[in-house]
């Protein structure tokens, strides 16, 4: 398989799940203004899916369009995190997934764009001015969560305990990702594993909130297996394309 290839694959299927994902919370948000606010977010994150599906199928060349792969594949060909097919339960478990997936894209973004492929390059550059609202949105409700009524801190530390320990899966590496490190093409993720780090430690003492302890985490994320929820998620985000094969509108 194309290392370069599997690699649009990862960075597309993150965006495109977690995308998909914060679209459920259209018309239900806690109000108008924040309603608007993740669905642009999710729009953002399916856009980023969008790019890196029309390069990855360039790539490929096997008469594949970006349709086919965002909406054709079978669930062990998807390498997206687990982290981005978590449920989002309330809101404070989606900000909180908001919260890391930006910090985690920011760091990958920042980094590919010195990337030695200049469309690879151009591509995070684009995103980054989007991931960067991302970051101070969430970071925002972060603290919101953390410092306001011991109702919003209980329910942000629940779900920092819940879902926590699928965090470093997004910093799992694909097939042939290794290559491309070597190749100045890819940033190493082990790298920006340490920065995700020290970022979000020091982002949680201005939440006012305590660091997660415990140093398990959840494996496996990007090997083609998903958590109990990917499959209902992808039965929906499949059902037009798979019941009227070709459907355009």
């Amino acid at each position: 398989m194309n290392p370069l290839y599997n690699y649009l694959l990862k960075l597309a299927d993150d965006s495109f799940i977690m995308g998909q994902r914060l679209s459920a919370w259209c018309g239900e948000g806690p109000y108008l203004e924040e309603d608007i606010a993740l669905t642009n977010i999710a729009l953002d994150e399916l856009g980023q899916a969008n790019n890196f599906y029309v390069y990855a199928s360039r790539v490929i060349d096997n008469g594949k369009s970006e349709d086919d792969l965002a909406f054709l594949r079978y669930e062990h060909e998807y390498v997206n995190a687990h982290w981005t097919e978590l449920p989002n339960e309330d809101y404070a478990q989606t900000i909180l997934k908001v919260y890391v997936f930006a910090v985690y894209q920011k760091l990958m973004y920042e980094a590919l764009s010195n990337s030695a492929n200049e469309e690879l390059s151009a591509l995070a550059q684009k995103s980054l001015k989007e991931v960067r609202y991302h970051y101070t949105h969430a970071s925002s409700w972060m603290k919101i969560f953390g410092q306001g009524t011991e109702e919003s801190k209980s329910r942000l530390v629940k779900a920092i305990e819940n879902i926590w320990e699928y965090s470093k899966g997004l910093f799992a590496k694909v097939e042939g990702e290794d290559d491309l490190i070597a190749l100045n093409i890819a940033p190493n993720v082990d790298d920006l594993y340490e920065d995700f780090l020290a970022i979000t430690k020091r982002d949680f003492t201005d939440f006012g909130l305590e660091y997660p302890a415990n140093p398990f985490m959840q494996p496996k994320s990007r090997t083609g297996y998903h958590t109990e929820y990917f499959g209902f998620m992808l039965c929906e985000l499949q059902y037009m394309q798979r019941a009227y094969p070709g459907c355009t509108w």
